[in-house]
């Protein structure tokens, strides 16, 4: 009796099973019979431009320019002139606007759907296009970056020297939210600067970040045993303790490379500078420290081991007070900077405005800026110092954490 019993149960649950998978078939074919005859509505904004063959079963009802661009980096479009909506002029030159955004380094932004180009490469050809273009008569540096590698910043100044000597246009630097370091050293390229009130202008200074992991390592008992032929080849290297002849190698090349950054803001904005003495004891060399330590006691700079005075120590300033400084010429906005530009053009007023993009890239504003951040960076998900681990090189950076300026693009 029992055996019948779950015999008849097993049956019983084998019937349930199929009617289930016959009403799920069947549930599926209506679906997909129905579903066909449904409309599917989309909307979409903007402009789309397909290239290729579609095939559409119906009617599609479409008002207005679509265009979709969707191109990897092998096949990015070459850099043109757009010019901005809303800019009315006619006729004349123009002025064009050229972005420095988020860190200068001489690499591509990567990451998960990274849209990212190498600043220095895409600068050059930012620069290349106005050489090329008779119709631009002045040029607007936007640049909101808090600095970055040494040759990469120099690279971008070497340009930027190279264009005004080609065309003899003016150049106008206007500096957004920072200004500094690196940032600021392309600043003093232009002929004029105009910052925001509220920029963050300065960090004249050179910085090499270098980490000491050793004893971290033996924690977990991780050796290093480097083959090496030269004595100094690792010197810097974050398995063990620099030695005092390394870091004073190391200290001698930050010097070289903050006297050269001091020499040029001297050379571009020295009749500019606040004539006090204290900020032009810049002690460029040995021979020029002829200054009581005593009168400086709030400016040594026990790292390196000179008298800097307050402009050149790395320090910060607000726009307000780098205008009173002589770092810049005056405060105002980027309008007020493109009229500047324009005015030492000889142009018209409300001459034309152009930013230099590829096709996919926006616009629409003075303000837009070419993407050059990787999606994954957009998630300031990283270990405080380790950006600065990542760049091994002598940098014109001011910036408390680089991985907030990576988040911010």
């Amino acid at each position: 009796m029992r055996f019948t019993q779950l015999a008849g149960s097993g049956r019983t649950h084998r019937k349930s099973s199929h009617l289930g998978a016959w009403l799920l078939l069947s549930g599926f074919l209506i679906f997909v019979a129905v579903g066909c005859q449904t409309p599917i509505k989309a909307l979409v904004g903007g402009k789309m431009n397909l290239g290729g063959k579609m095939g559409v079963d119906g009617d599609i009802r479409m008002s207005g320019e679509m265009v979709t661009v969707s191109r990897s980096d092998n096949t990015a479009t070459p850099i043109r002139t757009v010019v901005i909506d809303g800019s009315h002029g006619v006729g004349g030159g123009r002025i064009a606007i050229v972005d420095v955004d988020g860190l200068i380094v001489n690499r591509n932004f990567s990451g998960l759907n990274s849209m990212g180009e190498n600043p220095v490469a895409l600068f050059r050809e930012k620069m290349r296009r106005i050489e090329c273009d008779g119709s631009i008569s002045a040029v607007v540096l936007r640049i909101n970056t808090p600095g970055g590698g040494v040759t990469a910043t120099d690279i971008l100044a070497h340009d930027i020297a190279k264009l005004k000597q080609c065309r003899n246009i003016p150049v106008v630097a206007c500096l957004m939210t920072t200004g500094c370091g690196g940032g600021y050293y392309l600043a003093t390229h232009a002929d004029q600067i105009v910052a925001h009130p509220t920029s963050v202008v300065g960090g004249i200074g050179v910085i090499l970040n270098t980490y000491n992991m050793e004893d971290t390592l033996a924690q977990y008992n991780i050796i290093p045993v480097p083959v090496k032929s030269g004595d100094k080849i690792d010197l810097g290297s974050p398995e063990r303790t620099m030695e005092k002849r390394e870091r004073a190698i190391l200290q001698t090349m930050a010097n070289q490379f903050h006297d050269r950054f001091i020499a040029q803001v001297r050379t571009a904005r020295g009749h500019r500078l606040a004539q006090t003495e204290e900020m032009l004891a810049l002690g460029l060399s040995d021979k020029e420290k002829d200054l009581q330590e005593e009168d400086f006691e709030d400016e040594f700079d026990d790292e390196s081991g000179r008298d800097l005075g307050e402009l050149f120590d790395g320090r910060v300033w607000t726009g307000d007070q780098a205008v009173a400084l002589g770092l810049v010429d005056s405060t105002g906005y980027l309008d007020d900077a493109i009229e500047i530009a324009g005015t030492m053009a000889g142009l018209q007023p409300n001459a034309p405005v152009v930013l230099l993009r590829r096709d996919n890239d926006r616009a629409l504003s003075e303000f837009d800026v070419t993407p050059n951040s990787p999606m994954s960076s957009l998630l300031p998900l990283s270990i405080p110092g380790l950006d600065r681990s990542k760049m091994p090189t002598f940098l014109y950076l001011w910036q408390p954490e680089p991985s907030f300026v990576t988040a911010g693009g």
